[in-house]
């Protein structure tokens, strides 16, 4: 019987890896640094790319190799660029987390809550009631009247009442 050779066109050999990774691994880095601008991205990019091809060895031929990569890289890059429009719709939709994070809009934020929890605790429990249902339920008047079985009215008067007061104890702020 004569020995098997290792298959020379197998890319799970290292020697044919090594010599994949010597002929594209430059192309492919000036491919990604073109297509991202920023040379430790597209580092990145090539590393993972190898990374990829290497941990797919065995279903990727040499005469594909090129490609695969290239592909990879390329997806690579398209994964990072939708994640960072996500990022940025997600910012633009939370502008006032962003611009005021600073400690002094933080603490002036904390003691603004919590005057507005101790005006809320000074309301009678009718008013109270009313106006959590309202503001924080989202519930409507008549609604409010149901639960609390009043008048439509009554409730009316309650909530009116209940801004009055609020206004009075936190107009300072």
């Amino acid at each position: 019987m004569q020995p098997i050779k290792p298959n020379t066109n197998d890319v799970c050999n290292e020697k044919v890896y090594s010599a994949i990774y010597k002929e594209q691994s430059r192309h492919l880095y000036n491919f990604m640094y073109f297509k991202c601008g920023d040379a430790a991205q597209a580092s990145d990019y090539v590393q993972e790319a190898f990374v990829k091809l290497w941990k797919n060895c065995s279903t990727v031929s040499t005469n594909k190799a090129k490609s695969f990569l290239y592909t990879v890289a390329k997806n690579l890059f398209l994964n990072e660029v939708a994640h960072q429009k996500v990022v940025l719709k997600h910012a633009q939709l939370q502008p006032h987390k962003i611009e005021h994070q600073s400690p002094q809009f933080l603490l002036e934020e904390k003691q603004y809550r919590k005057k507005v929890q101790d005006a809320i605790a000074e309301l009678t429990e009718a008013q109270r009631t009313a106006f959590l249902l309202n503001r924080i339920e989202g519930k409507k008047y008549h609604e409010i009247a149901e639960i609390l079985g009043i008048s439509v009215k009554a409730v009316e008067k309650r909530m009116s009442l209940a801004l009055q007061s609020l206004r009075k104890s936190i107009e300072n702020i």
